[in-house]
Order: C-alpha cells, then structure tokens, then sequence
C-alpha cells in the first residue's frame, strides 16, 4: 500500500554510524548511538536539544537500565553508562579472543533480558547472546555475520533477527517464560537486492519496520513476512529506528555517512542525520533491563 509518509529531519547530526535508538518514555527523550564516534546521544523531541556521553569505544547497543543508566553492548562486552556522571562500568567481557568481532544491535525482552550480537567481518563466525537479570550469559545463536535487528511479536510467541550480509530476517519460536528460540526459518528474504535489512522496530500490530542500508528507505513488513508499505528516505543508509512520542506513533530513524564516496553525500547530503515520522500506527513499549545484580 502505498503511503505518502511526511518525513521530518529533526537532527542535523551527520553521525558517522548513528544506530541503536532507543525511546524513554518518562523523559520524553531517545537515545542513540553514534558506534565509530564512541557517543551515547540523548535527543530531547520537545527541546530538540542533542547531549552526548563520551563511552571511550565502539558502543553497537544501549538499552534502558534503571531511572539513570544504560547498559550497552561495546565492542568486546557489555558496561553500565551512569547516566548523571558518565561513569563507564564494566559488567563482562565477551569474544575477546575475536578481535575483528565487535558487537552490534540489542534489545531487551519483556522479562528485563538484553539481547545483544555481534558481527563478523571475514567469515560467520558472529553470535547472538541473552544476558539474563541474575548476571548469566547465555549463547542463543552462532554462524551468524551481521547480527543486527531484533524484536518480538506483540504475544511474545517469535522472536525476530537479522542477518545483514545475508539480507535474511529470520523468526523463531519463543518461550517467554525460559528465554529459550527454537525452529528457525526464514520470515523475509531479500537475497539478490541492492540493499541489505538494518535495524528493525515491530508495532502493537506485529508488522516489522526495518530500516534498508544502502535502500534509503524503511519497509514494512506484515506478520506474514509481506512487504505493506515503505517509507522513502532522503538518506542511503538509513540504519535503524523505534517508535516514540507521547503516543508511540512517531518512528524514529537513525542514518549513517560512513563509507559514502563524496558522490553519494553529495546526493544523499543528510546522511547520518536524525529523522521522525509520523505514522498512523503504535508502537511497542520500550523494555528495560531489570538487574538483579
């Protein structure tokens, strides 16, 4: 169906690797991160006030941790960012012994679980991991090379994950109760386009919104791994977005720059730059880690 969709840029950022937004719902703001300028962004949608946090290296995933603090997945492990101090503090370490991995997109469950992959530029060699409340790892999926976008169906019944390279998104059986995928089969397959499926967002209808590096857009896909509309981008490398505002109708989408030849900025000049769209459906409530450590 097709949609005339008003794009709004609400932040000239023009981030090297903008990615990984996250919408806070109490404070009416979004995080997100710009990976190769090491920065934790929090844009405030009243104001449009842009503050960063200087985290010292990659940072691929935040996710909300408390009233004060993100935990985010950098390059070799996860860490705490103290949201009133900047402070940085490590939690665990993990593929060291990889070190052309780093990691890349995360998400929280509703039972307070971060989910969080890493990527493999050589060979698949990338995995997918839950870090539950309790301080546990576990390692949920391997052979991957870009593990990017992920999310869960409203019933909490499939779990969703991107494979980038592979221009695969893939669903899996969840158990909400265990944490536990299973049955994994190709939801959408994009094998022989010219772009690759990014982060993704999933509304209270269970349509999935991924957003397409070197696509300029963002597709919609419904429960049936059906595409239903698309929203065209001024940008190339869309990377990712969340649904957020007072009412969650509005997608936030992160873009990136790097890697563009001065050609391609020069056609897709508001690259790594911030956009919001209104749409005419609702989003899913952003999830929290609920540590117990």
């Amino acid at each position: 169906m097709q949609i005339d969709y008003k794009i709004k840029n609400v932040l000239f950022a023009r981030a090297r690797l903008g990615e990984g937004p996250v919408w806070d719902s109490t404070h009416q703001c979004l995080y997100w991160v710009d990976i190769y300028n090491h920065r934790v962004n929090r844009f405030n949608s009243v104001t449009g006030e842009n503050l960063y946090f200087d985290v010292g290296d990659v940072v691929g995933a935040i996710v909300l941790a408390g009233t004060n603090r993100l935990i985010m997945a950098q390059r070799h492990g996860l860490t705490f960012l103290n949201l009133d101090n900047g402070e940085v503090i490590a939690i665990i370490q993990i593929e060291t012994d990889k070190p052309k991995n780093r990691f890349n997109d995360g998400k929280c469950d509703r039972q307070g679980r971060f989910w969080f992959g890493s990527l493999s530029p050589d060979k698949p060699e990338a995995n997918l991991y839950r870090y539950d409340p309790d301080g546990s790892l576990h390692l949920m999926e391997t052979g991957l090379t870009i593990s990017n976008g992920l999310g869960w169906s409203p019933d909490q019944k499939t779990f969703y994950l991107t494979d980038s390279s592979q221009q695969k998104i893939y669903a899996y059986n969840f158990d909400a109760v265990t944490g536990k995928i299973s049955d994994r089969r190709i939801f959408v397959n994009l094998t022989g386009e010219s772009f690759y499926p990014d982060g993704m967002a999933i509304d209270n209808q269970g349509n999935i919104w991924s957003a397409m590096w070197d696509g300029w857009c963002v597709i919609c896909f419904n429960p049936q791994g059906k595409e239903i509309s698309r929203i065209k981008l001024p940008v190339q490398r869309p990377t990712s977005c969340t649904f957020g505002g007072e009412d969650l109708r509005t997608l936030y989408i992160t873009s990136a720059s790097v890697g563009l030849s001065e050609q391609e900025i020069e056609q897709s000049f508001y690259s790594g730059d911030l956009f919001a769209v209104e749409t005419n459906t609702i989003g899913l409530q952003t999830d929290s880690f609920n540590s117990m450590v």
